[in-house]
């Protein structure tokens, strides 16, 4: 069994696109590997600033020959009289083998010729040279480079190229214009630490010898040393170093051999909002900041970066990055006194100014329609007085940070700093909290609003958004969503379902359609009431079945499928269409389901044969029991009778379990009724006494919708 190596050095690589080459390699690597039937026993990739590398052990020599049986013309076409046409003699041809070699048989479609083929293996170095080129042009990324006078494309200009298969170097050349790099043994050591070139005797001994050169080529080593390093350096400043996941990946791919050097700034700085700090430290500055202990989140004067130069100039270098960060602080300082010389209500009048939207107008306009909402949520809500005037003015007041000095020059403290500065207004707690929650959840795995204040401010302004963009016919395409809409309605449904609010979300969006079409008379306000309602209804089933884990076919079940009903009803009341989903993937794993299932089931299917309105419970106005033939019908007619109080308290007290009772207890009645001795023919000739029994099977359809439409359920 051989090794592979290959190695393309290149000008320093951005680290997102190191991590998103190497993520491609495991795809397209093993991928292509198997198409040329090449097993192997090990692949591994890796990446630093300055090259990407795949080892490859346990690879063949050669592909094993291998039978290929190719199917070729119908065989009255390929013989006549016993004899080859032209039509299999073409085939043979192609296929390279002898006439005598041609077999005919059977298939569903008739006698086909078929032909049996022993293909010999290639050579694993003719397929490697082959597979290069196109594991290196294959790779994607944002902001792909030319270089030189050539037209090849990738992330930054490739310097170098080292193949070996075991120790021997397998030439391949890299053409781009005038230049031509090729394959070698020769790489490159650390850029500070080991400016000499390198040789790699063979491939396994790759890692081994880019160590030796002050390179770690393995990113989980890196991340590991970084990460040991950073704790360490953090206990000798008698703290604790807080290490961001999102900075660690970053920084581990902007190094090759890590080394943590420690900086200071001065005492001064911390009277500074601890978020303003390390907003300088981590988004503008890539340094980890230090806490006195895990659980006192009080700073200390100190700040970790991960150097990629010479660990014997730390000095040097720590006092480099204290003049940047002294800089920037000071910055934020100087923004932050200024900021606070006035109240924040003073700046409300700037956002006029900011355009939010050319269509929509500026960003207070924009404030005025969020306290609209959510003085309609408030409504909905029944809330008291005082919180229904601290959501007022939070509402007011949550975008006015935008126009301060402070998150001009760091927008990604808005919010944070509107909160500093509400209460260093003088506005309440409730206030302050609500202008930063309103943001919450800033992303994938954020925190929710805790307070109903940032709740109903953060719903409103989504609300707001989403109905201005689709109004405006700037509906979410594909992987476009510059907006970021659907982010935006999954936080509403998210927020709505952990705080446990009852809002009529249908209602919402039917009063703000209706305020948008008086404001732009040309919308048409029954499609944009249909786009905002298919689209929540997309989000809602999305968060059921991958966030809670509700089957498919269930979220079908709660959601409906073109059922204008069941859209209303599910965006009328959230809180009901989550805990039904819930509710029925429970009973599903407790087996009530199944108890049910057949009954609900088959009359919801033959149901949908009859015309019974789907909202009717009640038998006596739809049925008529002067028509009944048979006792099972009697005895149907009157299980419905006395299910009807059952379903309305059940339906009243979202007390689904109380309906699955009393459906498994009248299914043996519908069994009697379908398949039991007094049976029934459903379909009968007379329409009186079809139309009377379809109604019959539609009651107990329309029972079971108030949990759920049993029709697109599949038996488990």
């Amino acid at each position: 069994m051989s090794s592979f190596l290959l190695e393309v050095g290149t000008e320093e690589l951005p680290a997102s696109f190191v991590s998103s080459a190497i993520q491609q390699w495991q795809t397209i690597i093993p991928n292509t590997l198997a198409e040329q039937f090449l097993n192997t026993e090990k692949i591994d990739i890796y990446g630093t600033p300055r090259r990407l590398a795949v080892l490859i052990q346990g690879l063949p020599t050669q592909q094993a020959d291998r039978v290929e049986e190719v199917k070729g013309p119908p065989a009255a076409t390929g013989f006549k009289d016993g004899k080859p046409t032209k039509a299999a003699e073409g085939f043979a041809k192609k296929q390279g083998v002898e006439l005598d070699a041609l077999e005919v048989r059977p298939t569903d479609k008739g006698d086909f010729i078929f032909v049996q083929k022993t293909i010999p293996g290639r050579s694993t170095a003719e397929i490697l040279t082959q597979l290069i080129p196109q594991w290196i042009s294959k790779l994607e990324g944002k902001r792909l480079m030319r270089w030189g006078d050539g037209d090849l494309k990738f992330s930054r200009p490739i310097r170098w190229l080292v193949t070996l298969l075991d120790d021997a170097v397998l030439p391949i050349e890299i053409v781009n214009g005038s230049e031509v790099v090729k394959s070698d043994r020769t790489s490159q050591g650390h850029r500070v630490l080991h400016p000499e070139p390198i040789s790699i005797p063979q491939a396994t001994d790759y890692v081994k010898s880019l160590e030796s050169a002050f390179v770690l080529v393995s990113p989980e080593q890196r991340q590991i040393k970084i990460n040991e390093q950073i704790q360490a350096a953090g206990n000798q400043q008698n703290g604790v170093a807080e290490i961001y996941p999102d900075l660690l990946a970053e920084v581990v791919d902007l190094v090759e051999f890590p080394t943590t050097v420690v900086g200071n700034f001065d005492a001064d700085f911390l009277s500074l909002p601890t978020e303003v700090i390390t907003t300088v430290m981590v988004t503008q500055q890539r340094y980890f900041p230090i806490f006195k202990t895990a659980e006192y989140r009080e700073l200390l004067p100190h700040f970790i970066t991960i150097s990629n130069g010479d660990p014997a100039k730390a000095d040097i270098i720590a006092r480099g990055n204290e003049r940047v960060i002294r800089a920037r602080l000071a910055d934020g300082q100087y923004f932050y006194k200024v900021d606070l010389t006035k109240p924040l209500e003073s700046y409300l009048p700037q956002l006029e100014k900011v355009t939010f939207q050319e269509d929509l107008g500026s960003v207070r306009e924009k404030v005025t329609r969020i306290q609209k909402i959510a003085g309609q949520i408030s409504e909905q809500l029944q809330l008291n007085s005082e919180d229904s005037q601290n959501i007022q003015r939070s509402a007011l007041l949550c975008k006015a940070d935008l126009v301060t000095q402070m998150v001009g020059e760091f927008p990604e403290l808005q919010g944070v700093m509107g909160q500093k500065y509400a209460a260093a207004s003088g506005e309440t707690e409730a206030v302050a909290t609500g202008i930063f929650e309103h943001y919450l959840p800033r992303g994938a795995g954020d925190k929710l609003p805790e307070t109903v204040t940032g709740q109903v401010v953060g719903i409103s302004d989504r609300l707001d958004t989403l109905i201005g963009i689709f109004g405006l016919g700037m509906l979410p395409t594909g992987s476009s969503d510059p907006f970021a809409l659907r982010r935006a309605a999954n936080a509403i449904v998210n927020i709505t379902w952990a705080a446990e609010l009852p809002i009529n979300l249908q209602q919402l969006i039917e009063q703000n359609v209706t305020d948008f079409a008086a404001k732009f008379p040309k919308t048409n306000s029954v499609e944009l009431l249909s786009q905002l309602q298919e689209f929540f209804i997309q989000r809602i089933r999305t968060l059921l079945q991958e966030e809670r884990g509700i089957d498919y076919d269930l979220v079908n079940a709660v959601l409906g499928e073109n059922d204008p009903e069941y859209t209303e009803r599910a965006l009328q009341d959230l809180l009901d269409v989550r805990n039904r989903a819930d509710f029925l993937q429970r009973i599903r794993q407790n087996g009530k389901l199944d108890e049910i299932y057949e009954t609900v089931n088959r009359s919801t299917r033959l149901a949908a044969q009859g015309e019974l309105n789907k909202q009717e419970l009640e038998p006596t106005s739809v049925v008529n029991s002067e028509l009944f033939q048979k006792t099972s019908e009697q005895a149907f007619y009157d299980a419905i009778v006395q299910l009807v109080p059952q379903t309305k308290a059940s339906q009243a007290q979202r007390n689904y379990q109380q309906l699955v009772d009393a459906l498994s207890n009248i299914a043996p009645t519908v069994s009697t009724f379908f398949d039991g001795p007094e049976s029934v023919l459903v379909m009968d000739e007379n329409m009186e006494i079809r139309r009377n029994r379809l109604n019959l099977l539609g009651l107990l359809r329309n029972h079971a919708r108030v949990l759920a439409d049993f029709g697109p359920i599949v038996k488990s």
